[in-house]
């Protein structure tokens, strides 16, 4: 049996219990098989939803720690070349976070490299399949990103 659906009768038969004694309380004109009844219909209606919103909050928390991001150097690019042209060439490798492209500060003209930050097992992909490959007339240079050291 599927744990989401035992998960969603668990919950069914504790919104008819609970509800089962609660209702005769505030409407005292009313049975005890319509409140269970109103329970289970209640606890049918609601235990989807919420089985959903605690397996999906679950999964993206899981999704968040396996899926490690890798920043990569990419040199020797066309100084034509936009982020999004980039983008679309690293994500043919996997799922691509950013890019940025460095720009000269006086000029505002690219200088030739950039970074791009993917997923770990794309970014592996990406370095052994793009290193020394052609984009747009020119070699590419794909390697792992050295840490910025920050000064004091």
């Amino acid at each position: 049996m599927n744990p989401s659906f035992i998960l969603n009768i668990f919950v069914t038969v504790i919104f008819a219990i609970v509800l089962y004694y609660i209702l005769p309380i505030l409407a005292s004109d009313m049975s005890n098989q319509l409140s269970a009844a109103i329970g289970v219909l209640v606890g049918g209606l609601l235990a989807p939803a919420l089985s959903k919103l605690f397996s999906h909050s679950t999964l993206s928390n899981e999704q968040d720690v396996s899926s490690e991001v890798s920043t990569l150097y990419v040199g020797n690019l066309p100084y034509r070349a936009d982020e999004e042209a980039v983008q679309e060439h690293f994500e043919q490798q996997g799922s691509v976070v950013s890019v940025r492209l460095m720009k000269d500060r006086r000029t505002g003209k690219r200088k030739g490299y950039g970074f791009v930050e993917m997923n770990a097992k794309g970014a592996a992909k990406a370095i052994k399949n793009l290193n020394d490959s052609t984009f747009q007339e020119r070699t590419l240079k794909v390697r792992l990103a050295k840490e910025k050291i920050e000064e004091e």
